[in-house]
């Protein structure tokens, strides 16, 4: 019988770091991860106090509330696009989060995904991408079969912006469109109305198996305000569209409750119906563990220079249970490391950059850069990808890449045909893939690892990531290689054009640096959570036992009959 054999790795912070370089590591990070935690207050706030007791005032409750009522207690709410839009403005306005909140929540144990609009903020209109938010969340339910929860409290579209949310690809009808796909493909949808739910707002709701409406809510194609002779007829929305109407002439909703409250238990009470999880069952009889070494030694373990290595298999250490781990193709490919560990007692798949020197494979005594793929990495980890979308093995891709090699050896090695058959498989697996933007995520590298454009379920990212196509210093240079001699110095002898080149190649540095900020991907969905590398294991559990959560829509191999156990016995 093929037994899958985890190997302890890793070693205590004690013995891996010395306390100068520690500290220095830890409170750089720590400075990073209290600047972001500033940011996502931020969005948390909304648009403040004051509009917060107004919801209130009329009887409601702030959509916050309503997600801390719905959760199970003592677990956790975890963001996707808290920072989008970050930093952007709307003639005078802001749109925290984009104006509505996408989270994963347990519901009686089960993982769910969460859709609110912010009622703190311009009544929980859509402004530009909170409809591109909300389609990526009903993505990752759709992905896994995930139960998709609405809070309804929407005014429509911000209107003075209705030209990016209106007409696109992705705009706001594209919602309705999930909807559809959701429900054709048998994925739990429930809704609750609990307030304003206008044009787009209240088509989101209707396609939901179940619909609940409080007595404050309504659901119109158009307001009141819209209506010609409403004013004199004493016409008001919740008359057009309310619970007396929807719930007992229409039939779009399916029940009234008296308020917030009420509402939120009886969706806690839809949820429950539901068949359990099946996670436990792939669990093949372990029981969920923590690391042995703890995932907060991720907050120190990164140098503070990002052009410094570390040992990756101390990242590992930190994220599976029991610090344990299958490692396949050990002595192939050092450039990469892949293999198999348990998160929260489930099997997933790990694929890591390895940012220190590695052994050349032919040339003894030389080493080669880490953080690069290289023909023999690039092959090892396109075959491990295909034997894990084979048996059904989630896939977590923990990108610290600077791109491939380059040169003349690589091309006569093929590099363009061995990363093409990479960037083939990425795109056609079924199996879920989770991307962590450790560090680096540059050029084709990022890519050819399951970056956002080949469809992982979830991309995070860093306060550390840096998400281009190279770096600023490269391509500063790049720009100005007439000006430069084959050292990249400047090939001048006037003072004035050499510090006018200077100040140019500084400038495009800056200006590449300032793009490749995590929080700005994140603002315009390149990345969909900024988390802390001491948060990474909390989301990972999360996905992975997501993954399993649902049966019947993928395959799932028993351990057993792995072709990773062909693949470790052929090398």
């Amino acid at each position: 019988m093929a037994k899958v054999i985890l190997q302890p790795i890793g070693e205590l912070r004690e013995k891996l770091l010395g306390d100068d370089e520690w500290s220095a590591q830890h409170a750089r990070m720590s400075e990073l991860n209290a600047d972001l935690d500033q940011k996502r207050a931020e969005v948390r706030d909304g648009w403040g106090a004051k509009y917060a007791d107004r919801v209130r005032g009329k009887g409601k409750l702030p959509t916050w509330d309503r997600i801390e009522q719905l959760k199970d207690p003592g677990t956790p709410v975890l963001p996707i696009g808290t920072l989008v839009n970050h930093g952007r403005t709307f003639g005078n306005r802001t749109s925290p989060g984009a104006g509505v909140v996408t989270a994963f929540i347990r519901v009686h144990g089960r993982w769910t995904v969460v859709i609110a609009n912010d009622n703190t903020v311009a009544s929980g209109s859509w402004w530009p991408q909170t409809p591109e938010k909300i389609q990526r969340a009903q993505e990752i339910a759709l992905s896994m079969r995930l139960p998709v929860i609405y809070l309804v409290d929407c005014s429509g579209l911000y209107l003075p912006e209705q030209a990016t949310t209106f007409p696109g690809r992705r705009g706001a009808g594209a919602i309705f469109r999930m909807n559809s796909l959701l429900s054709a493909e048998g994925v739990p949808q429930i809704a609750g109305v609990h307030g304003d739910c206008i044009a787009g707002g209240g088509y989101m709701p209707i396609i939901s198996d179940v619909v609940y409406m409080t007595e404050q809510a309504y659901m119109v194609i158009a307001g009141a305000a819209l209506i010609k002779g409403a004013k004199s007829q004493n016409m008001t929305s919740l008359g057009i569209g309310g619970a007396d109407v929807h719930v007992h002439l229409s039939r779009c909703a399916d029940h009234r409750v008296p308020d917030d409250e009420v509402l939120i238990q009886r969706i806690r009470d839809e949820i429950q119906r539901l068949p359990g999880g099946a996670e436990a069952y792939y669990r093949y009889g372990a029981e969920p563990a923590p690391p042995r070494l703890p995932a907060t030694d991720l907050d120190g373990l990164f140098p503070v220079d990002h052009r410094h290595g570390y040992d990756a298999y101390q990242v590992l250490a930190r994220l599976t249970d029991h610090s344990l781990f299958w490692e396949v193709y050990p002595e192939t490919g050092r450039e990469m490391i892949c293999g198999v560990g348990r998160v929260n007692g489930l099997y997933a798949g790990f694929i890591i950059n390895n940012p220190g020197l590695t052994p050349h494979p032919v040339h003894r005594g030389v080493q080669r850069p880490g953080g690069i793929l290289f023909r023999e990495g690039i092959a090892k980890i396109s075959q491990f990808s295909r034997a894990c979308n084979d048996d059904g093995i989630p896939l977590i891709w923990l990108q610290d890449i600077s791109g491939f090699d380059i040169g003349l050896e690589a091309e006569k090695q093929g590099l363009l045909g061995y990363g093409s058959s990479l960037i083939y498989t990425n795109s056609t697996n079924r199996v879920p893939m989770f991307t962590v933007l450790l560090r680096k995520a540059s050029g084709a590298g990022y890519y050819a690892m399951a970056g956002l454009p080949y469809r992982p379920v979830l991309q995070l990212g860093t306060p550390i990531t840096r998400l281009a196509v190279m770096e600023g210093r490269t391509l500063a240079i790049g720009a100005f290689r007439t000006k430069l001699d084959d050292e990249f110095n400047i090939a001048a002898t006037d003072e004035a054009e050499i510090e006018k080149v200077r100040e140019g190649m500084q400038q495009v540095e800056d200006r590449i640096t300032s793009d490749m900020d995590p929080v700005k991907a994140a603002s315009q969905m390149d990345i969909d959570e900024v988390i802390h590398p001491g948060e990474i294991r909390t989301y990972l559990e999360a996905a992975v036992t997501m993954a399993y959560q649902s049966i019947g829509y993928r395959r799932i191999k028993n351990p057993r009959i792995w072709s990773l156990h062909d693949l470790s016995v052929l090398s």
